[in-house]
């Protein structure tokens, strides 16, 4: 009996320590290249194209600085809070999304030297009768978080009298204007120019902020000196004439007309439902695949964990039993967004190692998941009659043999709709993943949005086929689960 719970708390522990410790890996074989984080949705900043390729000022600029300078670049689109968080972790060397250089992110990063000259403006919608500050009284805005256009508009917001609500991406923003919501919306004030020229239902109004500049944020007091790095290839840009030809490819002359017509030629051609699933459907399925094998990896690993810690909850050992609980009390507890902002840029800070973003997303469902499953492993032990396994002792069967050969045959047939349908749960939750930039469907659904703005036909799309997978899982389950009763 104590061979069995020590090699259960042994299998657990292992495992965790191997997938925790065992994963991460190192950036140093390459020192040259740079991992890189940016926004998803920042056109014309960094978006990505028809062809699903990033592009936009911040990616060009860059991929040119670093040929300039000699070294490479891996750009990695996680969103701006993400990004952020990742970079304090030491997850990533550095990040270029349209960051607005101020006091307070002077003090936290190493800011470059400035590469493009901003301001903030206010967007309302294109039948708003909203024509300066003064008529948001009463009235709600919507904000993008951490950006320095909310800081300007919590800035204003006791002195004109609004109220605000924030969102992590920009798209929600702009739709939550659109829809009435808010009354209006605060963003850099060339985003909002391209992101009107694209088709954005939105007008400007008001007066704009005083100047601010984007700069390049790197960690301070790093060895290899990134940020000086970032400078000098910045000087060696303008010089050439690169710098200018990187941004009239994207604003032209800086008029609305202008960058109508840039913007034309990244855009999907067809806005109708069916060419924009056409147009984006090797896109959509690319995320499908990475919500499919993101999903198989944690199902099987939330699987093992979840047995083996549910077989802790049913040992007739305190301490064993007490290891079972509180790790089902702590990781069922916890919101799955908060663990994979822990695990991703918490983790890191304290064992002094990346953790790369599919790994932590693994890792995050892994311990959330094989809760949920230890759990209804536990329950379905349980379940079974307590004359089963006293039958069985009286015959003399050690108390692992029992469970073996009598009590578990029988669980099992009680677990196995349950299984099926936390594979369901877990393919539902990956689209909490990315928020750390893994590019599943709900990410994948993100960076086509950012293109287009066409929120309502590319969320039906995504949904649609969450649907029908969810549909043939179910199909599943109740298929499963007639064959287990027949």
């Amino acid at each position: 009996m104590r061979r069995v719970w020590k090699w259960c708390v042994a299998g657990v522990m292992a495992l965790m320590l191997a997938v925790v410790l065992g994963s991460p890996v190192s950036t140093q074989a390459a020192e040259k290249t740079y991992v890189i984080g940016t926004d998803v949705t920042y056109a014309p900043f960094e978006f990505a194209d028809k062809n699903n390729q990033y592009v936009g000022i911040d990616i060009d600029l860059m991929q040119a600085i670093a040929k300039a300078e000699g070294f490479k670049v891996d750009i990695k689109p996680l969103g701006f809070n993400a990004a952020v968080q990742a970079l304090e972790a030491n997850q990533i060397d550095g990040v270029i999304a349209g960051m607005q250089i101020t006091p307070e992110r002077q003090q936290k990063f190493a800011m470059s030297e400035p590469y493009y000259k901003t301001a903030v403006a206010m967007a309302v919608g294109q039948n708003s009768e909203v024509k300066s500050l003064k008529d948001l009284r009463g009235k709600r805005v919507a904000l993008k978080t951490g950006t320095a256009a909310a800081d300007y508009a919590l800035s204003l917001k006791a002195k004109y009298g609004f109220t605000t609500v924030t969102f992590d991406d920009s798209n929600n923003m702009y739709q939550d204007v659109i829809t009435g919501n808010s009354v209006a919306c605060f963003d850099d004030k060339p985003v909002l120019q391209y992101a009107i020229a694209t088709g954005l239902k939105l007008k400007l109004a008001g007066p704009e902020s005083k100047a601010s500049y984007y700069g390049f944020a790197t960690q301070k007091d790093r060895s290899d000196h990134l940020d000086q790095r970032f400078n000098a290839g910045l000087k060696k840009v303008k010089a050439d004439g690169t710098y200018a030809k990187i941004v009239a490819k994207y604003l032209g002359n800086g008029t609305q007309a202008a960058q109508k017509q840039t913007s034309a030629k990244t855009q999907d051609s067809d806005r109708s439902f069916l060419g924009l699933l056409r147009e984006n459907w090797g896109t959509l399925m690319g995320g499908l695949k990475e919500t499919m094998i993101v999903t198989i990896i944690a199902i099987f690993f939330a699987t093992v964990v979840g047995i083996l810690v549910g077989l802790l909850g049913v040992l007739p050992n305190q301490f064993a039993r007490g290891v079972a609980t509180t790790f089902i009390y702590i990781f069922r507890g916890l919101p799955l967004l908060v663990l994979a902002l822990f695990i991703y840029t918490g983790v890191p800070s304290l064992i002094g190692s990346k953790i790369p973003a599919f790994v932590a997303g693994i890792i995050t469902l892994t311990l959330n998941e094989g809760a949920y499953t230890a759990a209804f492993v536990k329950g379905g032990i349980q379940a079974v009659d307590d004359g089963q396994m006293e039958a069985a002792r009286s015959l003399g069967l050690p108390f692992g043999k029992a469970m073996r050969r009598v009590i578990l045959p029988q669980g099992i047939k009680i677990m196995i709709p349950s299984f099926i349908n936390q594979f369901i749960i877990t393919l539902k939750d990956t689209s909490i993943l990315s928020i750390i930039g893994i590019l599943e469907l709900t990410q994948t659904g993100k960076i086509i949005i950012a293109r287009n703005m066409e929120g309502f036909k590319i969320w039906t799309m995504v949904a649609l086929i969450y649907l029908i997978i969810i549909t043939l899982l179910t199909w599943l389950s109740n298929w499963v689960q007639r064959r287990m009763e027949a």
